[in-house]
């Protein structure tokens, strides 16, 4: 079976390490000692601490595996060494205009775990990034949205 590789910017790829390294070093020893502290309190079949601090154990444990996977299959790109001729592609940052309302958003497209529609990060596989990929300014981009075909014009396109 191949492995797929997972795009990435180098920002995401960095928080997905000191996600890992703060699991590791700060919630793991923190859960260990809490089911230490449960076990001390005896009768395991009723206690709740205990059942509690073993369902955060699998939580965790299960999140460290998800974070290692994600960073084995990482494709780190960085926006800023791009050459991709004006066009929008992974990594980069793009001004449009809504042509029905008129307003100017800016995006950043990144990878599925680095989305923040709200700091402007919107996810490579999302329906607006899948409509303005491989688009060059003054295009464009129709975007199938809940309520219909959306259109966008890209002002500007940047790899930053």
């Amino acid at each position: 079976m191949a492995v797929t590789q997972i795009p990435v910017t180098v920002k995401g790829a960095e928080q997905l390490k000191e996600e890992l390294l703060r699991l590791r070093s700060v919630d793991r020893p923190w859960v260990i000692q809490a089911i230490a502290e449960a076990r001390a309190q005896g009768d395991l079949s009723e206690n709740a601490e205990y059942e509690a601090a073993k369902e955060r154990q699998s939580f965790i444990e299960g999140r460290i595996a998800e974070v290692e996977a994600k960073l084995s299959n990482a494709m780190i790109i960085d926006p800023s060494t791009l050459h991709a001729d004006g066009r929008c592609v992974f990594g980069s940052t793009v001004r449009i205009e809504d042509l029905d309302s008129g307003s100017i958003i800016t995006y950043q497209i990144v990878g599925d775990d680095e989305a923040d529609i709200k700091n402007g990060k919107i996810s490579v596989s999302s329906p607006i990034s899948r409509g303005l990929i491989g688009k060059s300014e003054g295009d464009v981009a129709e975007v199938m949205a809940p309520g219909g075909v959306k259109e966008y014009e890209i002002l500007e396109v940047q790899y930053i």
